[in-house]
């Protein structure tokens, strides 16, 4: 899964991608590179970010869904959003999945609406609320509570009539260094064996800061643990360097 962050301040691309030309060349380019999905994010969502509303969203994602269903009609087009709203309005451009950070916390009619368009929805680990969703989180044992919270969740979601549901465990979200190791080192228990698991660690801070570098800096480092979770059973991988990834998952493959 390529990330396509169409927005001025994202940590390691904002700015780059942010026009349909960009954004529909940087599309291409990714699926020439290995990516099968790409994921549309219209709204940054690390520390301290601008809060966009559900219409500030939709009119930057513009026509760029569209065009890239139109150009490249293979690929798989997930949007990155918390809201219901900018899902109805994706879902008639013709995404492909929902990626929602927000487990539903954030919109209560976000759960409701992803049901309406019958797509596949990502569940991510997180706080409960936009406020505290970078707080850092004292965890007895993170794969547990992680875990609980995605199955908890998955369930009443299978219950509503939801049937697929992929996890993600949140990397970069309210958890420290330690923990997001641990999370990794774990990450064959996530689920459970149940569903499918996306892992989305690409240039994420617990990777770089503790080498002194900078988030476009550790990509062998990101490569390493790619082949870790891939080990693991990781089903989808997030990043943002497809090509050096493709390459990794390759490498996984023959082994």
């Amino acid at each position: 899964m390529g990330i396509l962050n169409m927005t001025p301040d994202s940590f390691s691309d904002g700015g780059k991608f942010n026009s349909e030309k960009s954004a529909l060349l940087h599309a291409g380019k990714m699926m020439g590179e290995g990516a099968s999905i790409i994921d549309i994010g219209p709204q940054s969502t690390r520390p301290k970010a601008d809060f966009l509303t559900a219409a500030e969203e939709i009119k930057r994602l513009g026509k760029i869904i569209s065009l890239i269903k139109s150009e490249f009609p293979e690929l798989l087009i997930s949007l990155d959003t918390f809201y219901a709203e900018t899902v109805k309005f994706g879902f008639d451009e013709g995404i492909d999945i929902v990626n929602d950070i927000s487990a539903g916390q954030f919109d209560s009619q976000m759960i409701e609406t992803v049901l309406k368009t019958g797509l596949p929805y990502i569940l991510m680990h997180v706080n409960p609320d936009y406020a505290s969703m970078h707080e850092k989180i004292k965890y007895d044992d993170i794969t547990c509570d992680v875990n609980r919270f995605l199955l908890e969740k998955a369930d009443e979601l299978l219950k509503t009539g939801m049937k697929d549901i992929i996890l993600d465990p949140g990397f970069g979200f309210g958890k420290g260094i330690t923990d997001q190791y641990k999370l990794l080192d774990e990450s064959q228990y996530i689920g459970l064996g149940k569903f499918p698991v996306l892992i989305g660690i690409s240039r994420k801070s617990f990777i770089y800061k503790q080498l002194g570098k900078g988030p476009n800096e550790v990509t062998e480092e990101t490569q390493q643990l790619h082949r870790k979770v891939l080990e693991k059973g990781a089903s989808i991988l997030r990043v943002h360097d497809v090509a050096a990834t493709k390459v990794a998952v390759d490498q996984f493959l023959r082994n």
